[in-house]
């Protein structure tokens, strides 16, 4: 057999990155993972981020100004029930021990929550809502795409709210499926459930009680149900959202509530430290 003539390829640097290439220039291609055994760890997503991404919808990022966790609520606020494997969900028994576990770490300093949910379980959404709100870590939520149905009190939730130009809220009464009885036991169930709703909304944002049921109960502005549709400019215009804004925003307005928040332990403990 004669002696092969393909030329041996060397492996180079380009854009910080290993290339192999040719002896004569030509062939220029970036090494897959297994060529390039020697990737220093820190270069993007860790193993680890990229499976709690995959798994739990989060991730926290270490290598920025501040340690921050990102949580997201998509889909379908899944609760009690579990629903059809076509549907795109969000499980709250997955959601509430994230959130517990970033309250108790002591390396965790805010959270960021984005959504982008058609809403589901009132309970289920209710609960996390609870648990964002009574959290000591500075949070702020961006909503994008949509924050419908109980997706109003998550993302009034966190201490600042965000909602991106494109983004609607979708705001109208309880439903229920399944089996309804027609007694007035199941109204009044209704009545309480939609007043626990309210009351939270109004307590967690700049809107208030009358004005939200007021949409809440718009009967001229969607064609098959009773509501209303708040795109973003007028989400933050009737008080329901802080502030429009996008990613950076969000990132600043963290950084700014975790460092006061840092500026504001430092001077009780220096205060402390002079009493005794």
């Amino acid at each position: 057999m004669g002696s092969s003539n393909k030329k041996k390829k060397a492996p180079v640097q380009a854009n910080g990155k290993n290339h192999i290439k040719n002896e004569d220039g030509a062939g220029d291609f970036p090494q897959t993972p297994d060529e390039n055994p020697d990737k220093q760890e820190g270069e993007g997503l860790s193993a680890d981020q990229l499976e709690q991404i995959e798994k739990i919808g989060a991730v926290t990022p270490a290598r920025g100004k501040h340690q921050i966790h990102c949580l997201t609520i998509v889909g379908q606020v899944e609760g009690h029930y579990i629903l059809p494997a076509q549907n795109k969900t969000t499980k709250y028994e997955h959601v509430i021990p994230q959130l517990v576990a970033i309250e108790e770490a002591p390396d965790i300093e805010g959270l960021i929550i984005i959504l982008n949910t058609v809403g589901g379980d009132v309970e289920a959404g209710l609960a996390i809502a609870e648990l964002i709100a009574g959290m000591k870590k500075p949070t702020v939520s961006l909503v994008l795409g949509g924050g419908h149905s109980i997706g109003v009190p998550l993302a009034v939730a966190a201490k600042k709210s965000f909602i991106a130009p494109s983004a609607t809220m979708t705001i109208h009464p309880v439903r229920m499926s399944g089996l309804v009885l027609g007694v007035p036991q199941t109204m009044s169930y209704f009545d309480k459930m939609q007043e626990r709703i309210v009351r939270f909304v109004s307590d967690n944002s700049g809107i208030s009680t009358e004005r939200f049921k007021q949409l809440m109960l718009n009967t001229g502005e969607l064609v098959a149900d009773v509501g209303t549709v708040l795109d973003g400019d007028a989400a933050v215009k009737e008080g329901l959202i802080d502030q429009l804004g996008g990613l950076s925003d969000v990132i600043q307005s963290l950084y700014e509530m975790i460092e006061a928040q840092s500026g504001e332990e430092t001077a009780a403990r220096t205060e402390q430290g002079e009493e005794k």
